[in-house]
């Protein structure tokens, strides 16, 4: 019996995926690449994107005319908002909520679902029993990539956004379970590992006090790759401007594992526009924060997302958002043309600003993007860098990986014994989103 799995949308379904492989693959099915010949098909859908939910549909359409050739069992799990559920519930054989993840197996057996009124009421309830999710085993996707989730849901409630409704509220795993696993992880020689959560530095504040908050589990952490000489580097995503603190960033700048790379969403860089999101944080806020890893961690690469085309949008805070832009020189921005999603409050506003308009704004800013990110490259030029690699490049002969700073390298080699492994490139050319080097050594770390 073989399965395949669909994961759209953020690291986090990504890393519910390797949740639900495990569990599929103590079942007894085997993975494969192809669906055609798959017997259990399955997608964690993402209901924040609007194209995220349009390939939900077009999937399940031909997956469901399979059926009348060869037996063939779907499921769908993942981000998903009440309107989408409901015509999820004629269109999937079985719907879960990652909750229930553990309970999977006697679904699919039974080959059955609970009743719509029944999983509804379990969609309310998002993150009950969430710690049994956290307690399955993951069937890592590489040998030396992990993400690892210390948190679920979402209190922030921005307008935009409707991941507070399709996760629920935030509930934090505890941390020894957290530390535990990054251990686990570092004596298996995994070398990149990923906190996820949706608001990772609101870690531990909905414990009131029973757990520790963020900037104390990166130092347990920070203190445990002192323990373990062992080289891994170790990342968070996403963190939120509200919450972040000088704490954080000083024990980042403490300790050699933890990543010098910072995503810091920004949305929009104009101070009305992030008051109609309701990001609860201003442009001053924010210009302290990278002002404070500038100065802490001059060496650190700033990653960031925005949103173009927001409801009201007009010319002026667009121009403020790229004056932004200019000012914080990110190394990569995440741009996104803004889509309204049912349950979002943004929902109940008037989209007035055209396609074409958000499409043009999304060039401009892309082509803003292009000039910081391609001068912070031309900077490397000359210099050696410690890079993880990744894989075989598109073009024959080369390997690609990315640097510390997650700036994207590819170097002449085809030995690829190398993925997987720290080498040594120095950088002897630049373009826009990348850089390119000559492999120097694979050495051993010294800590």
């Amino acid at each position: 019996m073989k399965y395949h799995l669909v994961s759209l949308g953020c690291q986090m379904n990504a890393s519910d995926g390797e949740r639900v492989r495990s569990v599929i693959e103590n079942m007894g099915y085997q993975w494969t690449d192809n669906e055609d010949e798959a017997n259990l098909i399955g997608i964690l859908a993402c209901s924040v994107r609007q194209n995220a939910i349009d390939k939900v549909y077009c999937k399940i359409h031909k997956w469901n005319l399979w059926k009348n050739k060869r037996n063939l069992i779907t499921f769908v799990s993942g981000c998903i908002l009440p309107s989408d559920l409901d015509k999820f519930l004629k269109l999937f054989d079985i719907i879960f909520q990652m909750k229930d993840l553990p309970n999977l197996p006697e679904m699919i057996q039974q080959y059955g679902i609970t009743t719509a009124v029944g999983l509804q009421q379990g969609f309310d309830a998002h993150n009950e029993n969430i710690s049994e999710f956290w307690n399955v085993k993951p069937d890592y996707s590489t040998k030396f990539e992990a993400f690892v989730p210390i948190q679920n849901g979402c209190d922030k409630f921005c307008s935009f956004c409707a991941v507070p409704y399709t996760r629920g509220r935030e509930v934090s795993r505890p941390s020894a379970d957290i530390i535990q696993e990054v251990k686990s992880l570092v004596n298996r020689g995994f070398k990149s590992i990923t906190l996820l959560g949706q608001n990772v530095n609101s870690y531990g504040l909905d414990k009131k006090g029973d757990e520790i908050d963020f900037p104390e589990l990166l130092r347990k952490i920070g203190q445990l790759g002192l323990e373990m000489k062992s080289e891994f580097w170790l990342y968070f995503t996403s963190p939120h401007p509200r919450d972040m603190t000088d704490e954080v960033i000083e024990v980042i700048a403490q300790y050699k594992c933890l990543a010098k790379q910072i995503h810091l969403p920004l949305q929009s860089g104009d101070e009305k526009v992030l008051i109609h999101m309701n990001r609860k944080h201003g442009l001053e806020k924010y210009r302290q924060i990278v002002q404070t890893i500038k100065r802490l961690i001059p060496e650190a690469t700033l990653f960031t997302d925005i949103i173009v085309g927001f409801t009201g949008e007009n010319e002026e805070q667009f121009e403020n958002t790229r004056k932004a832009m200019n000012e914080f020189k990110y190394n990569m921005a995440y741009i996104a043309m803004y889509s309204p999603r049912p349950g979002a409050l943004s929902h109940r506003w008037f989209d007035d600003i055209p396609r074409d308009v958000k499409k043009e704004r999304h060039h401009i800013l892309t082509e803003d993007l292009k000039v910081h990110s391609k001068n912070y490259n031309l900077s490397m030029v000359d210099k050696s860098f410690r890079v993880l690699v990744k894989s075989q490049a598109r073009h024959d002969g080369y390997l690609t990986g990315l640097t510390e700073g997650r700036i994207n390298v590819r170097f002449l080699s085809t030995n690829e014994s190398l993925i997987g492994e720290f080498v040594d490139v120095k950088i002897t050319s630049a373009s826009d989103f990348s850089v390119e080097g000559d492999l120097i050594t694979c050495k051993e770390y010294i800590s």
